[in-house]
């Protein structure tokens, strides 16, 4: 917390305890003294705040129990002032906590960030800082140490907690030659990684981004709660005024001056929106600000990408179509086999499948690639080739060879053996496992109409839609036809936009809220969204939805009820039924029901 701040509440404190006991030991005399002067230090420090804010170009509105103090001090209720001042004292160390509380989870994600790695270099290894390290650079990582840049496993194994980044308590194992994300902690023994990105261009250092303009913006709500604390001040300065005129107590106008609060405004609006944002970096929704998740609070439509949202992006075994003998499974053994070969995304497809059935692959021999068409070589001392449909007809030289039918959207690779057509393997980009569940999820969450976009064809774009319950299905799409879409969109509603693409992006800066899928979208498509999926995970996106709305709920109620009670006190004490110091207390006893009611935002 603030030193100065606690240092305030010390001497506040310090004041009215020893007020209180002065008669106790004879100091009966200077005891109106000892309330008074701790209460003008805090008077002239809440001076030099209101000053600087009104220099700044902000009025301050503590400017309410500056008027307090002064107005008591200045009819001698050294008593009330003394209130006032611990109440006021203890106000800034409840706003300090209420602040720093809402902003936990998000300074803790700025606090993660490695300065320094250890590079190899020159047989030796080095401490450098992060900024120095360039792709292709080989860098050690300890157990504790967080992964510094994006990057591959280059030697042995890695177990990453991930929870900071997705909020996903179980670790996650990474075997060589798979890809390592910055920002995450390992937990196992040492291991080698080769850089892919420098610093600047990592997952990290994108978050660390999103997480200062969170922290600099400041929501459409927050200026709007300004504005009307600026009315509540002339109302509480006007009601005090006039119970004065009209009773000539002065008591009483300072009991009306030490009820209000405009805690409520001033205060309970931005910790329910930073609490909320704190909420959903917890789950792996990074927002770009205040102002973004009052849009998404608000918004009802949905226009979203197919591939790598709906869908997993890349193409899985779908079938297999044997011709003559062969079992589907020895198949795709032997595909698999020869396929190790490749870097090609089919053979990948096709390896995977082959290792998730736990079957054992053969080492294959004297293989030649075409590339991007297929390969041949030696497996099990068959001859083997593998790839495009007309790849391998042209290699058996059968030109008349029929491809057999299949759904759009899916992929025909071929396979031969011993010179003899095997059949064929379909491939296609599945549906996400998550994806009806985080549909439904997102239709409680608020969302009324979802619209698919996609570049692909309108055949692939109905079969992925199929049975989803989408309200429009568009595809062979051009990205200046997507951002057509989405403009379209925004006419009749607030409109967020999800994609992963590089085609994406334009689409993403024309929303009102536009949402990358982080983990595996382009660096052109998280430069442009709002918000950030750190998880490819829609339910992800249906749950910062919800914290959204929920943390602006709780803004409203907090306002509404705040003041409700604030002028319901200023009234009490205008008519005679509040005294200074109950005043006083009722004033902070709202403001701590406020911001505590604010804080619910992280629950």
């Amino acid at each position: 917390m603030n030193p100065i701040r606690v240092g305030l509440f010390v001497v506040a404190a310090a004041g009215l305890a020893g007020g209180l006991l002065a008669p106790l030991v004879g100091l009966g005399a200077v005891q109106s003294w000892i309330w008074g002067v701790p209460a003008g230090a805090v008077l002239a420090v809440l001076l030099y705040e209101i000053v600087t804010s009104l220099l700044e170009g902000e009025v301050g509105l503590d400017l309410v129990a500056g008027i307090s103090i002064s107005a008591a001090l200045a009819f001698g209720e050294t008593l009330a002032a003394g209130v006032v001042a611990l109440m006021y004292a203890g106000g800034q160390l409840l706003e300090d906590y209420a602040a720093n509380r809402a902003r936990a989870d998000m300074k803790a994600l700025l606090a993660r960030a490695p300065k320094t790695a250890l590079r190899y270099s020159d047989g030796r290894i080095v401490e450098v800082a992060i900024d120095a390290i360039r792709p292709g650079d080989r860098l050690l990582l300890r157990q504790g140490d967080i992964v510094p840049v994006d990057g591959r496993v280059s030697n042995g194994r890695a177990l990453l907690d991930m929870a900071a980044l997705t909020g996903e308590s179980v670790p996650v194992k990474c075997l060589e030659g798979q890809d390592v994300q910055s920002g995450a902690r390992s937990l196992d023994t040492a291991f080698d990684m080769v850089a892919t990105r420098p610093a600047s261009e990592s997952t990290y250092a994108g978050i660390v981004r999103l997480v200062q303009a969170a922290q600099a913006a400041k929501a459409p709500m927050v200026r709007l709660a300004d504005r009307y604390a600026l009315v509540f001040l002339f109302f509480t300065v006007a009601l005090a005024g006039g119970t004065w005129y009209l009773t000539g107590d002065h008591i009483r106008m300072l009991a009306v001056l030490v009820s209000a609060t405009p805690c409520p405004l001033i205060l309970a609006v931005p910790v329910a929106i930073i609490a909320g944002m704190g909420k959903a970096a917890r789950r792996g929704v990074l927002m770009k600000g205040g102002p973004v998740l009052e849009t998404m609070a608000r918004a009802t439509t949905l226009v979203i990408d197919k591939t790598g949202t709906l869908t997993k992006g890349r193409a899985e075994l779908a079938g297999i179509i044997p011709e003559g003998p062969w079992e589907p499974d020895e198949m795709l053994r032997i595909a698999a086999s020869l396929e190790q070969a490749s870097a090609h995304v089919t053979a990948s497809s096709i390896v995977a499948a082959a290792q998730g059935r736990g079957m054992t692959l053969s080492y294959p021999t004297e293989v030649r690639e075409t590339a991007g068409e297929g390969l041949e070589g030696i497996v099990d001392g068959r001859r083997v080739i593998a790839g495009g449909h007309d790849f391998v007809a042209g290699k058996l030289k059968l030109f008349d060879a029929v491809r057999p039918e299949h759904e759009p959207g899916t992929a025909l690779a071929a396979l031969a053996i011993d010179g003899q057509l095997a059949g064929c393997f379909l491939l296609a980009d599945g549906i996400r496992p998550e994806t009806p569940i985080a549909l439904e999820r997102l239709r409680q969450a608020g969302i009324t109409r979802i619209v698919l976009a996609s570049g692909d064809s309108q055949a692939v774009v109905d079969r992925v839609g199929d049975g989803l319950g989408l309200d429009l299905l568009r595809g062979g799409l051009k990205p200046e036809e997507k951002v057509a879409i989405v403009k379209a969109e925004h006419q009749s509603a607030i409109t967020l936009m999800v994609g992963d693409g590089v085609n994406d992006a334009p689409a993403l800066a024309v929303a009102d809220v536009g949402i990358s899928m982080g983990a595996t979208g382009s660096a052109a498509a998280t430069e442009s969204a709002d918000v950030v999926l750190l998880v490819d995970d829609l339910t992800r996106l249906a749950e910062g939805l919800s914290a959204a709305r929920r943390a602006r709920a709780i803004a409203v109620q907090s306002v509404l009820a705040g003041l409700g009670m604030s002028f319901a006190a200023m009234l009490a004490a205008a008519f005679g039924y509040i005294t200074v110091v109950e005043g006083a207390l009722l004033q902070e006893a709202i403001d701590v029901a406020v911001i505590l009611n604010a804080l619910r935002a992280l629950r």
